[in-house]
């Protein structure tokens, strides 16, 4: 567990996870018309990537202030 302290490998598995969710949201419930985002499947999976991303950085800023204290 100690690689998961250095901050760019939680943000990537983080974004990583996150695409994959997204692209398999759009395959099972995506949009077929209309919809700006989920209606083709690489955006989807870049939004999905970009907020895993800014999760995870979250995640690591409060588990850095933690193990501080």
């Amino acid at each position: 567990m100690k690689f998961l302290q250095h901050k760019y490998v939680l943000i990537s598995m983080g974004s990583v996870a996150s695409a994959i969710a997204g692209y398999i949201y759009w395959y099972y419930w995506g949009c077929t018309e209309g919809c700006t985002i989920r209606s083709i499947w690489w955006r989807m999976s870049l939004w999905a990537g970009l907020m895993g991303g800014i999760l995870a950085s979250m995640l690591h800023d409060y588990l850095a202030k933690r193990s501080k204290s």
